[in-house]
């Protein structure tokens, strides 16, 4: 951690007990070491800025693409590749690994260090995507070409970077495998691409030795905060005191760390892999045992939580219905062996009461290499002509390699369509849409099939296969899909 950095823990003891029940919070200890700074609710939109500046792009998780797409061929071609470095863990992108796609405003760009031909490009939108290599990457969207020199963190890299929300030139990036020996969290000024803070995640103060991030952070533009899950069980609050001059080409911090930790009866193991989802002053997550929290971030104690049922690694996404936050939420196949159930629920955000429940048996691999079945990829909230459906991509359901998607219908549960798919998927779906409304999915699976479809009725129209697995999910603006493989390649895909 570095040198200057304020530190505030807190320690939560959590009670409950049936998986679908929430007890009230009163049942829980909390200490503080001194009195933490009030937040802020985060604004109801979470950035001004174009792109897609955090896993799914928003706090609510529920936008991985920006903009529209009028396609006619239905036929994906592949503009640009480019291929990265490669460490223990190989190149390319894993799970999560989504880019982040950012149109930088003209007074932003010109105080960083990309190349001069890309200042001078007229729409410059930048792709940053990290890599199982250890790097981050930034590329023109357009043509794939680098913009300026990676990064170099060090350790092999498995979630989704987030840029801070206000369109300032600064990049969170988690580690995800300790190859160099330690393994954190990371915040560079995109400036001059210097680290201007590195979290161990390491933490004598975590339940869980483990100290990976997956999770994507959440940026507060309102209150200059930062919060992210930790593989160690940990939440991290940061008031980041942000000192960001543009005429001077310089950004500075001064963070404040909080950290709440928690012990759920009957959840041994702590560790949130999943990205924080937000509504207002509460932020939801669940961890490696199956249990949902939700936390308020001003008062910093939680408001519900709930019983473990088996892995949830996918994303939680919210959507409001008059005035109450809905979660939609499903589980892996871990925990209950070889075979088991994905549990995939719908959750009123303000009690924890589950509102339906839906169940989809599911195989998984277990071992020393294992690779779950059940709900990997972060579920999609259905707009415009599918504003009625949430859809989930589940991985391993009917035969151990096959995978089932499914549109259910947001206030019954009921089944609107399934598409059974022969190669399972844990990357995540991405709705997109054209200017009148309709609604596709992109949805890339374990051979490297990149499929568009009709996400009214369930129906495959177009593919592109690349010929390798697709673990990342992909970020998408206007017309061009960016993606990762685990063979070693970024590619830029035009949907026509």
């Amino acid at each position: 951690m570095n040198r200057g950095t304020k530190t505030l823990i807190i320690a939560l003891a959590l009670v409950c007990s049936s998986p679908t029940l929430a007890w009230a919070s009163s049942q829980f200890t909390h200490q503080w070491n001194k009195s933490p700074q009030q937040a802020q609710a985060f604004p109801e939109k979470y950035t001004d800025v174009e792109g897609i500046l955090t896993f799914r792009g928003t706090n609510e998780r529920t936008a991985p693409s920006f903009g529209t797409v009028d396609m006619t061929k239905f036929q994906p071609k592949i503009a640009w590749t480019k291929i990265t470095k490669s460490s223990s863990w190989g190149g390319g992108a894993g799970w999560t690994g989504q880019p982040a796609i950012v149109k930088w405003s003209s007074e932003v760009l010109k105080t960083m260090n990309v190349k001069s031909k890309f200042l001078a490009k007229p729409g410059f939108t930048e792709v940053i995507y990290a890599s199982l290599d250890g790097y981050v990457y930034f590329l023109d969207l357009d043509t794939g070409e680098e913009t300026r020199n990676p990064i170099k963190v060090g350790n092999p890299i498995k979630g989704s970077v987030s840029v801070d929300a206000r369109g300032y030139p600064l990049l969170y990036v988690g580690e995800g495998i300790p190859e160099n020996g330690t393994i954190g969290f990371n915040l560079y000024s995109l400036i001059d691409q210097k680290r201007l803070l590195r979290v161990n995640g390491i933490d004598p103060y975590a339940y869980r030795k483990w100290g990976a991030f997956d999770s994507s952070a959440l940026f507060n533009r309102l209150d200059d905060t930062l919060t992210v899950g930790g593989e160690n069980g940990l939440v991290y609050h940061l008031k980041l005191n942000t000192n960001f001059d543009p005429a001077h080409k310089k950004l500075t911090i001064d963070p404040e760390i909080s950290k709440y930790r928690y012990k759920i009866p009957g959840n041994n193991y702590q560790g949130i892999e999943n990205s924080l989802a937000n509504y207002g002053d509460l932020v939801f997550f669940a961890d490696n045992g199956g249990s949902l929290q939700a936390m308020n971030v001003k008062t910093h104690e939680p408001l519900w939580n709930l019983a473990p049922i088996d892995d949830t690694d996918a994303t939680i996404v919210v959507e409001t219905e008059g005035g109450v936050p809905y979660l939609y939420s499903g589980t892996e196949v871990d925990k209950q062996g070889k075979k088991g159930y994905s549990y995939i629920r719908k959750i009123n955000g303000l009690t924890g009461q589950t509102v339906w429940q839906q169940k989809y048996e599911c195989f998984s691999l277990l071992g020393s290499h294992p690779v779950n079945g059940g709900l990997l990829a972060t579920p999609v909230i259905g707009k415009k002509s599918i504003g009625n459906l949430v859809v989930f991509t589940i991985a391993r359901y009917g035969t151990f390699s096959g995978g089932l998607i499914v549109a259910l219908d947001k206030t019954t549960g009921k089944e609107a369509w399934r598409l059974p798919m022969k190669d399972y998927a844990w990357s995540s779906p991405v709705d997109v849409y054209s200017s009148s409304g309709k609604a596709y999915l992109i949805q890339a699976n374990s051979t490297g099939q990149v499929a568009v479809i009709d996400a009214s009725v369930g129906k495959q129209v177009g593919s592109l296969n690349i010929g390798t697995n697709i673990e990342a999910s992909p970020a998408i603006y206007n017309d061009m899909a960016v993606v990762a493989s685990r063979g070693g390649k970024i590619y830029g895909i035009k949907l026509e």
